[in-house]
């Protein structure tokens, strides 16, 4: 993969807090900058995922009225927890 170089301004306060951790994990203040901001990146894009995906899910009740009660939602979920495998509930009007 290739890299480009950025750059990055950084206050006192953080820039201090990087050297340190990169001291105390035996890493460089590079490394643990890259790693900080791929971390972020990918919660960040797990997080908007799952955003895009709620507001798809509230357009489709919206249009269809189909749904599952949060009784049924919370049984499903507690034989998953069981262990065991088995299809979320039917979605009804």
């Amino acid at each position: 993969m290739a890299a480009s170089t950025t750059s990055l301004k950084l206050d006192d306060e953080i820039k201090g807090k990087v050297q340190r951790l990169a001291v105390a994990q035996r890493r460089s203040p590079h490394w643990i900058m890259r790693e900080a901001i791929a971390q972020y990146v990918e919660r960040e894009e797990k997080r908007e995922q799952f955003r895009q995906s709620a507001i798809a899910a509230w357009s489709d009740y919206q249009t269809t009225g189909l749904h599952i009660t949060a009784t049924e939602a919370d049984a499903w979920l507690a034989k998953l927890e069981a262990g065991e495998d088995v299809e979320p509930p039917e979605c009804h009007g």
